[in-house]
């Protein structure tokens, strides 16, 4: 019996009508399904229900946004085109690859994915889909490789037609960059970085092509490969967007543009850096978004939120983050900006650059090469009459003095400063040359932080923990201050999850960022060690019995909280 017979046994479809499919067949060559769903005979949920109860192979709902990018070019496009088939998802454990077919029934279709999945030493595992499934997927990752074919081939015509031009005739590129094939291939580069969700695109010359890459969840992957020779065009076309010299391609250049995509305002910041195969260009995707979650959404939690929501209740202080590029201080910042963004006070900013724009709160870039640097800056904030002041960064003598003076005279002031711990801070500032009678006074709070992965909430896998895992949970649980752990309920046997990966992570098994924290509120008695000079060591015994939890320490609650795994803390930590 064939699809058609089953469709009359089950009632589907009257003799007559299957006789008239028949029919269609042979005229058209079309399959079954298709005359059926042009004809309007059965509609598609129910006859792929139908089919998949037919052919005993299972129907699955394909969610095309989630399906991985990295294994989009396992299948060749034209097999994916021909056959109607695409992949899903990989377990990078088994090797075994989902693949959604609307022919399962197609013994060649099969027989070609075996081949094709046997040269990646994969196994295929195949399922029913139906052709509103596959073509959304067509749309999604074909439509930009379509166009971005379609924008090379415009750009070969059209540059036949232009006079013969040297790779450095920069006027040249400046003219390419105005027309549409350009235009359209650098607004496919930031829509799919857009659409992907990723944080930094990065354009980059290597020996045979332009490799474009795109950094999610702080991880970067590579997603698009141009030929060379459309680099100094792509270039030129990103710096007119930002406004840079075109013509200047020996030494960096920083600059922002903002585009609409899909109805929304983005903001890019844009960083060009030379290198010997051409300029490089790093561009961050500022989503607003991301400077407007709360406290316990970037997470901070327990005693580290009622540390800092206490610091930023007072009128005056200083209040300094700490950490390495990228680690999320200043997305701290601006939170603890947003929570005291209020109509009675008056703020003021002072970045380099500026990531978000905050309405209501007056923000100020730096520009070192006219001499208005963050200490110039700063004394001129000062007569803005100020309530709040937020500096990018604390990173020289003049700056920390400037600081430290405005939070003696009521201001409250926030900032960042590079340490590795946030009793860090106190010598930091020392070595600029505070004096620490000026710093006692002054200092609020210290933050320390870091930014880990979190675990995808679809398929996170609960693990009994045993072994050397388990030693480690437990002797950092054994060490927290008695307020931490007194609410911690430790039971026999002792389970936490791991990452496994899913078509809606993309594979990674992890989704999204949160930060582990080392949040310290300065009161009496570390002023009094502050004052006395007191080495960072005496600042640490007395912080810990205040209750001050490790940053390692945060990052191990999380595991048993199930927000992380515990490979992703020590993958964070291990070189702290």
């Amino acid at each position: 019996m064939d699809l058609i017979g089953y469709l009359v046994k089950k009632e589907a479809i009257n003799s007559s009508t299957a006789e008239d499919i028949k029919e269609g067949m042979k005229r058209s060559g079309s399959s079954p399904e298709e005359l059926i769903l042009e004809k309007k005979i059965i509609k598609e949920d129910r006859l792929f229900d139908l089919k998949s109860d037919f052919l005993k192979i299972p129907l699955r709902e394909v969610l095309i946004e989630e399906i991985p990018q990295d294994i989009v070019s396992l299948i060749p496009k034209e097999s994916i085109e021909f056959y109607k088939m695409i992949p899903v998802f990989l377990d990078k454990k088994s090797r075994i690859l989902d693949v959604g077919m609307v022919f399962p029934e197609n013994d060649q279709a099969k027989e070609a994915l075996k081949f094709l999945t046997r040269q990646e030493n994969l196994t295929p595992k195949f399922f029913l889909i139906t052709f509103s499934d596959f073509k959304k997927y067509l749309e999604k990752y074909q439509v930009p490789e379509k166009e971005m074919k379609q924008a090379l081939e415009r750009l070969k015509e059209e540059t036949e037609e232009l006079p013969k031009r040297k790779s450095s005739d920069k006027v040249s590129y400046a003219k390419l960059a105005e027309e549409a094939p350009i235009i359209k291939m650098v607004g496919v580069i930031l829509r799919q970085a857009v659409e992907g969700g990723a944080s930094d695109i990065h354009i980059e010359p290597a020996r045979d092509n332009l490799k474009i890459r795109y950094r999610l969840d702080g991880i970067l992957y590579s997603s698009l490969f141009l030929p060379l020779k459309v680099h100094p065009a792509i270039v030129a076309r990103i710096k007119i967007l930002s406004n840079l010299k075109i013509d200047e391609t020996r030494i960096p250049q920083d600059g922002r543009f903002s585009t609409t995509i899909k109805g929304e305002s983005i903001d890019f910041r844009v960083a060009t850096f030379p290198t010997n195969k051409g300029e490089k260009v790093a561009i961050r995707v500022l989503n607003s978004e991301e400077g407007l979650k709360s406290l316990p959404k970037l997470g901070f939690e327990g005693r580290n939120l009622e540390v800092v929501k206490n610091a930023i209740s007072k009128p005056y202080g200083l209040i300094l983050t700490t950490g390495p590029t990228g680690c999320g201080k200043t997305t701290t910042l601006y939170t603890i900006l947003g929570l005291l963004n209020k109509e009675g006070v008056n703020i003021v900013t002072l970045e380099d650059p500026i990531e978000y724009y905050i309405e209501g709160v007056n923000q100020s870039q730096v520009k070192p090469d006219i001499n208005y640097t963050f200490a110039a800056g700063l004394r001129q904030i000062l007569r803005q009459d100020p309530d709040i002041i937020m500096v990018g960064e604390i990173r020289d003598e003049e700056t920390a003095s400037l600081a430290i003076h405005a939070g003696l005279t009521g201001h409250l002031v926030l900032s960042t400063i590079h340490t590795t711990s946030a009793l860090g801070v106190v010598p930091r500032l020392i070595d600029m040359g505070i004096k620490p009678f000026l710093i006692s006074p002054t200092l609020s709070l210290a933050v320390s932080q870091r930014l880990l992965r979190v675990l995808c909430s679809e398929c996170k896998e609960k693990v009994k923990l045993q072994g050397e895992e388990k030693k480690y949970i437990l002797d950092k649980i054994k060490n927290l201050p008695k307020e931490a752990s007194k609410n911690l309920k430790i039971e026999e046997p002792l389970y936490i999850y791991k990452a496994k990966g899913c078509p809606k992570c993309n594979g990674k098994g992890y989704s999204g960022r949160v930060g582990i924290y080392e949040a310290v509120g300065i009161d009496e008695n570390l002023r009094e060690l502050i004052n006395e000079r007191a080495s960072e060591g005496d600042l640490f015994k007395e912080a810990r019995r205040q209750g001050m939890i490790l940053m390692e320490e945060d990052g191990v609650l999380k595991v048993l909280e199930g927000i992380t795994s515990l490979e992703e803390v020590m993958r964070v930590t291990k070189e702290e």
